[in-house]
């Protein structure tokens, strides 16, 4: 099977291209090696319709999937980071989007209950997965998504709501791990889940988009993060802020291209992964990769 190469675009001193350097910004950030949970996508497929993305019919090349997921997990690796695998379950087929599954604080597993019931069997799966492993794992009694709208940032917690994880979800979030946790409300079905709007690039600063959320919860996120990253439309329906920082290099879509060009510019690299087979199910680099943070 042909696996499709990953690259890495390195952030260089000088101008190039029109890509401007800040200098306000260091020239070398440092990243954090990371330990990563992902899923087979050995029976991705789409085979119902949760989320504006998926369209009734479409037809999954499971052999390009596999190589896509490869290659992210290739990148991963080259770059020092820890992948475990879980072995997928027949008849899910959105197993492979391990972010959902879980939120892992400082070895503490706050387990799914998802909105679709066709997707609540994954919990028991990965509950299984953890337990296994070693950890304890918190059944939510709320609706509540994972990494999907779960994101650690810094002190935070930011916590997505309007389409898929509750508000008490957010405040069993809290109760569980005892960290601040930010309500942020999604307003554009489109961006679901947090993780489709929004992710951190290290403990002090994220990339989003703005106009995917409320005019309060952007009032929060300008407050909190003033020199984020913002990103364009564009950018956002290709995915770009679907990605997995380590705090320097930056797991991508190649074409959130503006956005490669403004992480540059604020010190960090971009490293393209293409994921595109699985944007048929609404899902990307992030939706593939479980963090679990020990």
């Amino acid at each position: 099977m042909h696996l499709p190469p990953f690259s890495t675009v390195e952030a260089t001193p000088a101008d190039t291209a029109g890509k401007r350097r800040n200098p306000s910004v260091p020239d070398s950030r440092v990243p954090r090696p990371r330990r990563f949970l992902v899923c087979d996508p050995r029976h991705f497929a789409v085979q119902y319709v949760i989320n504006p993305w998926m369209q009734p019919d479409t037809q999954v090349d499971v052999d390009l999937a596999r190589g896509q997921w490869e290659a992210l997990i290739r990148a991963y690796r080259a770059h020092g980071h820890t992948v475990d695998t879980v072995e997928p379950v027949a008849d899910l087929p959105d197993m492979v989007f391990a972010a959902n599954s879980a939120l892992v604080l400082a070895g503490r597993v706050f387990g799914s209950y998802f909105h679709a019931p066709q997707r609540r069997p994954e919990s028991t799966a990965y509950e299984t997965w953890f337990k296994t492993a070693g950890f304890d794992v918190y059944r939510p009694e709320s609706v509540c998504e994972g990494e999907g709208d779960l994101i650690p940032a810094g002190r935070y917690v930011l916590a997505g709501t309007g389409f898929r994880t509750t508000r008490e979800a957010h405040r069993e979030v809290q109760e569980f791990f005892g960290v601040p946790v930010i309500s942020l409300q999604l307003v554009d079905p489109r961006f679901y889940h947090l993780d489709t709007a929004l992710f951190v690039l290290d403990d002090s600063n994220i990339a989003y988009y703005p106009e995917a959320f409320s005019p309060g919860s952007r009032e929060v996120l300008a407050r909190l993060f003033p020199d984020a990253v913002l990103a364009t439309l564009e950018d956002a329906m290709a995915f770009g802020l679907n990605s997995v920082s380590d705090g320097r290099h930056v797991f991508i879509s190649p074409r959130a291209e503006a956005l490669a060009v403004e992480l540059t510019r604020h010190g960090y690299v971009p490293v393209p992964v293409d994921l595109s087979e699985f944007q048929k199910a609404g899902g990307g680099i992030k939706c593939c990769t479980q963090e679990i943070r020990s």
